[in-house]
């Protein structure tokens, strides 16, 4: 995940709103490779949310998961791809909170290059380039279940 928005110091940012984009397929289906993000930093957090967080282990490293459930002091994150990599809580445990950036709001899917710019692909591209990113709230049901 890289970050495009405006971050202050370490204690966080300084606007409520910045851009990252995805990278990798731990996300999928929920996002993809190359979304954009509207991060709502210091948004209050909730099982289920989508969220922007430094790696517990390589904190240069932005990773965006879905939180799970607080646990042993921090959040259970996990991605929505169980086929990927486990680069969530699987492998690094409970993040601190602290280290939870901000909540996804929406994401914003550009046309894929190659495609033609026929008007129907435009419109079609309208119709689902932005949407918003919806907490899971009954995931941590289903996780406690297992």
């Amino acid at each position: 995940m890289t970050e495009q928005g405006p971050l202050g110091h370490e204690r966080g940012p300084r606007v409520p709103f910045g851009i990252a984009e995805v990278t990798g397929p731990s996300m999928v289906p929920t996002l993809h490779h190359g979304d954009q993000l509207l991060v709502h930093y210091g948004a209050p957090l909730r099982p289920g949310d989508v969220a922007v967080l430094r790696h517990p282990l390589q904190q240069d490293l932005l990773i965006v998961k879905r939180l799970v459930e607080l646990r042993d002091g921090g959040w259970w994150v996990l991605g929505d791809n169980r086929s990927a990599e486990a680069v969530d809580s699987r492998a690094f445990g409970p993040v601190p909170p602290d280290m939870v950036l901000g909540r996804v709001r929406a994401r914003y899917r550009g046309i894929r290059p190659g495609r033609q710019r026929s008007v129907g692909v435009v419109l079609s591209w309208l119709v689902s380039a932005v949407r918003p990113v919806l907490a899971d709230r009954s995931l941590s049901r289903r996780f406690r279940a297992r």
